[in-house]
């Protein structure tokens, strides 16, 4: 009985990890990517090493963009949806909602939280894109970085290349 109790919980742990990777994997590889343009910063995690923060241009959305208009911003961990267009080389929000939002041809919906913010005029929100990972001692780039990133029919958004200038960003940096 006892084998039989462990054998199920680690088949249920095995089972959870590998879902999570194979969720993760086919977000990376079927859903719509879009190129978003960043302003990084470049600290340091004790547990996890090096990595860079990255600030996009879609994390700060002016509230007249929000429909219905919002008087003031929501509530730090509130659910908003970003509506992404392409314009020139990059995507950038045309339209936010704390609903989801019907989106036109060639647009994409972005899922983020409302987080802390400083300005009256503008909702700043995280999309989870917020940190990479790099390899010790390549924390500090010098260079325009930009971000390909996977967005699910549900949203969710993964980082699925970073680049240095227009290059890889593990290229760049060797």
């Amino acid at each position: 009985m006892k084998l039989k109790l462990l054998s199920l919980v680690i088949g249920l742990q095995v089972a959870w990890v590998l879902g999570t990777v194979a969720t993760q994997e086919a977000r990376l590889h079927s859903a719509p990517t879009v190129l978003l343009e960043t302003r990084p910063v470049d600290p340091r995690d004790l547990l996890r090493g090096d990595y860079v923060i990255l600030n996009y241009k879609i994390s700060t959305i002016p509230l007249n963009l929000f429909e219905p208009r919002l008087r003031a911003a929501p509530p730090p961990g509130k659910m908003v949806h970003a509506v992404l267009e392409r314009r020139g080389q990059f995507h950038e929000a045309v339209s936010a909602s704390l609903e989801f939002p019907k989106a036109s041809p060639g647009q994409v919906v972005i899922r983020g939280t409302a987080a802390h913010g400083w300005q009256s005029d503008a909702v700043r929100i995280a999309y989870g894109l917020e940190r990479y990972y790099v390899r010790e001692g390549t924390g500090n780039p010098s260079g325009k970085l930009t971000v390909e990133a996977a967005i699910a029919k549900s949203g969710q958004a993964s980082i699925k290349q970073v680049f240095l200038d227009g290059k890889p960003y593990r290229e760049a940096i060797r």
